[in-house]
């Protein structure tokens, strides 16, 4: 009885040390975000109006990797709505929990990112934790650079969405908002 136990014990030291050694993509599973959420939000503009603004998000899980595809409209003043709609492909990287975006092809057909230096925004995401993150590089014609960073965090009933937007590393934008589960 006494191996036996000393087996489990062994066993079961050996279970969580794989565990730990896991790399973190495996540990950082997208299906616990997958799914559609929705909200709003006031954004307040440089003359300290308000601009209300519906988001959504569709999270879903791909045999290799995950799409999301996100949606932000504005009403405007005379009642029109305006809808901005992206979708970007995420692959695994070479990195543990970090993923590249497949937003177009190459010659060979092999999905890779777009090119900063040609005014394309260069994107990749990661997941830690309970964490999504989606960042985004753009690099001004002039040179000057903008990056974008979009949180989303789980929390009961929804995504808490923290994003924020920074030119030549000063804060330009700043909003936070809860999507619900749809």
């Amino acid at each position: 009885m006494r191996n036996f136990t000393f087996t489990l014990s062994f066993a079961a030291v050996l279970a969580a040390a794989a565990l730990l050694l896991l790399p973190q993509w495996a540990r950082a599973d997208i299906s616990r975000f997958a799914g559609e959420y929705a909200g709003s939000v006031e954004i307040v503009k440089e003359d300290g109006d308000t601009d209300p603004r519906d988001m959504s998000v569709v999270i879903r899980e791909l045999k290799k990797g995950f799409t999301i595809k996100w949606t932000s409209t504005t009403e405007k003043d005379d009642g029109r709505r305006k809808s901005k709609t992206y979708e970007i492909e995420f692959l695994p990287s070479a990195r543990d929990g970090v993923f590249s975006a497949a937003m177009t092809r190459n010659v060979f057909g092999h999905s890779v990112p777009l090119d900063p230096m040609k005014g394309e925004p260069f994107v990749w995401g990661r997941i830690t934790d309970d964490t999504l993150t989606v960042f985004s590089l753009y690099i001004h014609p002039n040179g000057d650079y903008e990056m974008q960073q979009y949180d989303r965090t789980l929390a009961e009933g929804g995504l808490d969405l923290d994003y924020t937007s920074r030119l030549n590393g000063e804060p330009r934008r700043q909003l936070s908002t809860f999507l619900s589960r749809q």
